[in-house]
């Protein structure tokens, strides 16, 4: 009896141990909306170039044209290395997150405990997404953000830095392709691990304050980012 009652007190004490982390996650993810980074951007700077933020209801991706006077990103985001290989798109986006989300679920019915676990808790590697866009357009899940050069040189510097390299300075390109995704894109192997604490939409949030842009102070979401820019 002794030995079933301490097993039911560590339970009930890890069950409120749980419960208290899971409402201070969602806690503080919510009140550091407030709390920008950069809340004057929008009025201070050149504006010589657009990039846009955009989400599909989970994940943000930043948004960079494909090629300008400052970077041509094909000569690392190869067209050829899409299925499509079409070469007139005129935006790039990019987008890093957990290899095990990416390529084992396109859809979230295919969503496994394993995949999930490793991710959340810093035990999976990560990828780069790269998805070539023809034309973009501002709703409520895509914005419009108006930088200077410099500042994107800034960003320029960040997304190249998520990527991993081989020997010879060339993108690892991941030879995989899902039904859940589509003939312009391609996957990269990526430098840093996922968590609960540094997600998809962190790392996008990094960019954002990587090129001096407005930004949460930290944010897991794409909720939070897009609240900067409502």
């Amino acid at each position: 009896m002794q030995i079933l009652k301490k097993i039911r007190m560590l339970v009930l004490y890890f069950l409120a141990a749980l419960g208290s982390f899971i409402l201070l996650y969602l806690g503080f993810t919510y009140l550091l909306f407030f709390f920008p980074v950069n809340k004057n951007a929008a009025a201070e700077g050149l504006k010589e170039l657009s990039i846009f933020v955009m989400s599909n209801g989970v994940h943000t991706d930043i948004v960079v044209p494909v090629k300008n006077d400052i970077m041509d990103w094909t000569r690392m985001t190869k067209f050829e290395h899409t299925e499509s290989k079409d070469t007139t798109f005129k935006f790039v986006a990019f987008g890093w997150g957990d290899k095990g989300f990416y390529l084992e679920t396109p859809q979230w019915s295919d969503l496994k405990f394993s995949v999930a676990f490793n991710a959340m808790f810093h035990l999976g590697s990560t990828a780069m997404h790269v998805d070539f866009i023809h034309e973009m357009h501002q709703n409520k899940n895509c914005r419009e953000i108006r930088i200077s050069k410099k500042q994107y040189e800034q960003l320029i510097a960040f997304i190249k830095g998520s990527f991993k390299y081989d020997e010879g300075r060339n993108l690892m390109q991941i030879q995989h392709f899902n039904d859940g995704y589509g003939p312009d894109d391609a996957f990269y192997e990526a430098k840093g691990a996922y968590d609960l604490f540094n997600t998809c939409n962190t790392w996008a949030n990094n960019a954002l304050k990587a090129c001096d842009q407005k930004a949460c102070w930290w944010t897991p979401t794409d909720k939070g980012i897009l609240h900067q820019y409502k």
